[in-house]
C-alpha cells in the first residue's frame, strides 16, 4: 500500500495533466481533426509540456534552485511555475488555436490561470498542492466536455473523481500537503476551469 500511494504521485504528476486533457479530447470530442494533426499537436505538446519541464528541473537543481522534484519548500515554487507559465503561453500561441480547437484552447488558458495563482500563492508563502490542481483541472473539463458535446463519459468522470480521492490520499500519506493545501489546490484547479467555461460551453 505504502509503493502504491507513493506511486500515485508519480503517475498523476502536475505536468503530466495538462497532456491527459489533451489527449482526452482529441479522443471524445466529435470533431473531424485529420489523425496526422492530432499527432503533430501531441507530439508538440510532449515536447513543451513534458520533455522541456523535465530538462528545465534538472538544470534548476544543477543550479541548486530547487533541490527535488516535488518541490516541497514553498520558496522553490516561485521559479519553476513561472517558467510553466511562459510554456504554457506558448502552447496557447502556437499550438491550440482558437477557432479550430476552442474547447482545448479555453482548457490551456484555465491551466494558465490556475498556474499564475498558485504562482501568487507563493508570494504570500502559501503552498497549494499542484497535484490536486492539475487533477482537478482535468476532471473538471472532462465534465464540461461531457456536457458541451452531449456524450456519455460518466465512467470516465467517476475515474477522474476516484483519482483526485486517491492522489489526496497519497499527498497526505507521504505527509507532502495537509488538508486545506489539497482543498486550496482543487479550488485553484477548478475554478478557472469553471469560470471559462462561460466561453465555450
Amino acid at each position: 500500500m505504502n509503493f502504491f500511494l507513493k506511486s500515485i504521485s508519480y503517475v498523476f504528476h502536475p505536468i503530466l495533466m495538462p497532456l491527459l486533457g489533451a489527449l482526452l479530447y482529441f479522443a471524445y470530442a466529435p470533431r473531424f481533426i485529420p489523425e496526422d494533426i492530432i499527432m503533430v499537436k501531441v507530439f508538440g505538446l510532449i515536447v513543451i509540456t513534458v520533455l522541456i519541464p523535465i530538462v528545465l528541473f534538472f538544470f534548476l537543481k544543477n543550479l541548486r534552485i530547487i533541490t527535488s522534484i516535488e518541490l516541497a519548500e514553498v520558496e522553490q515554487r516561485k521559479i519553476p511555475l513561472l517558467l510553466l507559465s511562459i510554456l504554457l503561453l506558448i502552447v496557447i500561441k502556437m499550438i491550440i488555436e482558437p477557432q479550430y480547437y476552442p474547447e482545448l484552447y479555453f482548457f490551456f488558458l484555465g491551466v494558465l490561470f490556475s498556474t499564475l495563482s498558485a504562482t501568487f500563492m507563493v508570494l504570500f508563502r502559501i503552498k497549494a498542492s499542484i497535484h490536486m490542481i492539475g487533477i482537478s483541472g482535468v476532471t473538471m473539463f472532462i465534465i464540461a466536455l461531457s456536457i458541451h458535446f452531449g456524450i456519455n463519459l460518466t465512467l470516465i468522470i467517476a475515474i477522474a473523481l476516484v483519482c483526485n480521492g486517491v492522489l489526496a490520499t497519497s499527498r497526505l500519506h507521504c505527509k507532502a500537503h495537509n488538508n486545506m493545501e489539497l482543498i486550496l489546490g482543487f479550488l485553484i484547479g477548478i475554478l478557472p476551469q469553471i469560470i471559462l467555461i462561460n466561453y465555450w460551453l
